[in-house]
């Protein structure tokens, strides 16, 4: 009968009696992220009830497919956060070279979806998934085993690993998708920074990065047309600047308190992709001014906690996995909310746990799962001492045996 309990609480995390076990940065990490979730559904349900109205007839359809990834992917994070992270390290590789893939195969034509001029999709029965989008997680845990074991690999090893990122990377460019490439090879770089790898290497790959960003906008019209539109999106107002225009009127329009929970109007006409791309928008015109102040004060706790478990933990392959999460989740929350805001160019990423897409939801809570996971290893890095007995017990147990028969 325990054991199916515990089976049980694998499968739905609401009820875990393992919890009280934990450290307090794993609890506080656990319950940070089932916040943030529920409040995530929440803004996707007003971001995307008229549009599902229109197109699909009910106000609740996206909601209801995005509750069900969700429930997958809390499946996935309680599974990952009851298994150790060096278990998680040895079979990170094979995962993600299976991942990368399927990366591949949206390059193929009769294969891969495109939406937008991407072509970032399979196609999965009536749903689609994003690879991309899937091995972030298991790109985290690769990068804290290579650069977190360095200087015990040999050049081969090294060399090997280092190849795959790069063609990961330059694969997702080739869909094209520059957000996600940038976001995952920015991720990659802080781990090897934060491993303490030379500055020649670091430097090395950051100009190789910003190189290949630069080779990619050359390349793709698009890219380019954007970064001009985010410069002066007032220039062509009714095309290329359309989308940061409508983004910055619907932020405006919120105020210091907003319009109140489900009352935006930009969503109604003009914002586009406003479950998605400019969910945040519609955020801001509905909570104001505080309420993105409370947003980003939410998401600087969550690294805080965070950052306090990579100085806490000991494991340097724990350490780096901790900051690889942080990155993903709060940077790419961060990036989101710059390209919503016209402080970075428009570009295709979505807001961990708040926009809607299946692909997305898995990973984030992947992630938030590996973060939660690194943090549970501060007990085991630091166990527990046995109470050391008294002298009088110590002289019995060093007593001749004779001596204690008598």
């Amino acid at each position: 009968m325990r054991e199916i309990r515990l089976k049980l609480t694998h499968a739905i995390p609401w009820f875990d009696t393992t919890v009280a076990e934990w450290s307090a940065e794993a609890r506080w990490l656990r319950w940070l992220t089932f916040l943030w979730l529920g409040f995530g559904l929440l803004i996707l349900f007003s971001a995307s009830y008229a549009v599902s109205v229109t197109e699909q007839g009910h106000g609740l359809h996206y909601v209801l497919v995005q509750m069900m990834w969700a429930t997958v992917g809390l499946m996935l994070f309680n599974r990952i956060v009851h298994t150790p992270l060096d278990r998680l390290l040895r079979g990170a590789g094979i995962v993600l070279l299976g991942l990368f893939g399927l990366v591949l195969l949206t390059l193929v034509p009769a294969l891969g979806v495109t939406v937008n001029g991407a072509t970032r999709w399979l196609p999965l029965g009536p749903f689609m998934i994003q690879p991309s989008e899937l091995l972030k997680p298991c790109l985290v845990l690769q990068g804290a085993w290579l650069f977190g074991r360095w200087d015990r690999l040999t050049w081969g090893n090294r060399l090997a690993w280092l190849g795959v990122f790069v063609a990961i990377v330059g694969a997702i460019l080739l869909q094209p998708n520059l957000s996600t490439a940038a976001v995952c090879g920015s991720t990659l770089w802080l781990i090897a920074l934060a491993a303490g790898l030379p500055y020649r290497y670091i430097s090395l790959a950051a100009l190789s990065g910003l190189a290949a960003a630069t080779i990619s906008v050359s390349i793709k019209t698009y890219q380019r047309q954007r970064i001009i539109s985010f410069l002066n999106p007032w220039a062509d107002p009714g095309d290329q600047g359309y989308q940061l225009i409508q983004s910055l009127l619907a932020i405006g329009s919120g105020g210091l308190w907003g319009q109140g929970f489900g009352l935006s109007q930009q969503k109604l006409y003009s914002l586009p992709i406003q479950y998605t791309d400019f969910i945040f928008a519609v955020y801001a015109e509905e909570f104001g001014f505080i309420g993105s102040l409370l947003l980003l004060i939410f998401l600087a706790s969550y690294a805080t906690v965070a950052l306090l478990v990579a100085l806490r933990v000991t494991h340097p392959l724990h350490k780096l996995v901790a900051i690889g999460s942080m990155t993903i989740l709060v940077g790419q929350s961060l990036l989101n909310i710059g390209v919503a805001s016209g402080v970075l160019p428009t570009t295709g990423l979505p807001f961990p746990m708040v926009s809607y897409g299946g692909s997305s939801m898995i990973a984030s809570l992947a992630t938030a799962a590996l973060l939660v996971r690194a943090a549970r290893e501060i007990h085991t890095d630091h166990p527990l001492a046995l109470p050391l007995p008294s002298r009088s017990r110590l002289r019995l147990l060093n007593q001749p045996l004779a001596d204690k028969q008598d």
